[in-house]
């Protein structure tokens, strides 16, 4: 159990488009530990398989030391990307189904962050906002490999297409990354609907304006505003 405290909130919503939610949040703000999921696959297939990655990382155990939780953590997640393919055997008829995820906890003055897909952590510090997770998307590796520019990127036809998911694959890799947390920071993990409804100057001018407290509601107005197109979630964190 973590004895930081914590500034936080957080909160979901189907978007200005779309009549289902297919994301998923966790938050265990006690144990310093949130996630965020963004299923895919449609009715009765992206929100379970989200609500199944989140629901698992809700009972884990949470007294693990930093190593141990991480190696918890990645099991966990693995468990759940097997018994979403056995799902979408027995209940979806074998089609597609599964979920992004982005986790983050804190033990001490580090943090870690551990996904897959393009479910994003963002850490805002001294009035800057940079990524912490990176995009498992076709995009990004066609950007990393220097295909196309950051420029072509930003509407790109292909945008939506993630390159690892729970669930939606045979095999599932997990990104892990730690990182150092400084007094102030301010750490969102949200779902692509957020960014892809807001630039990042959008997301900016929001972390500048508002207080922790109400940021994922903030965050979720000024999406509507700008007709999201798809599920909204965000969770925002700030050490006390």
């Amino acid at each position: 159990m973590s004895e930081q405290s914590w500034l936080t909130s957080a909160t979901t919503h189907c978007g200005a488009v779309r009549n289902m939610n297919e994301d998923s949040l966790m938050t265990r703000t006690e144990d310093s530990f949130w996630a965020v999921a963004d299923g895919m696959g449609g009715h009765d297939a992206g929100e379970v398989a989200s609500e199944m990655i989140t629901t698992a990382l809700g009972k884990m155990d949470a007294t693990l030391d930093l190593p141990e939780f991480v190696d918890s953590i990645e099991d966990t997640l693995l468990e759940v990307h097997h018994e979403i393919r056995v799902y979408s055997r027995t209940h979806c008829d074998g089609r597609t189904m599964g979920s992004t995820v982005v986790a983050m906890f804190a033990r001490g003055n580090l943090g870690v962050c551990l996904w897959a897909g393009d479910s994003r952590l963002y850490r805002y510090r001294g009035g800057m906002l940079e990524l912490v997770s990176e995009d498992h998307s076709q995009v990004n590796e066609m950007l990393s490999r220097g295909l196309i520019t950051a420029e072509e990127a930003v509407n790109h036809p292909s945008s939506n297409v993630i390159t690892r998911a729970v669930g939606a694959t045979d095999t599932l890799y997990i990104d892990v990354t730690v990182f150092e947390m400084k007094p102030k920071d301010i750490y969102v993990l949200c779902s692509d609907g957020l960014y892809g409804a807001l630039s990042h100057d959008e997301m900016l001018s929001r972390l500048r304006l508002s207080s922790v407290e109400n940021y994922a509601d903030d965050f979720i107005a000024d999406s509507l505003k700008n007709e999201a197109r798809d599920n909204v979630t965000v969770v925002a964190v700030q050490a006390l």
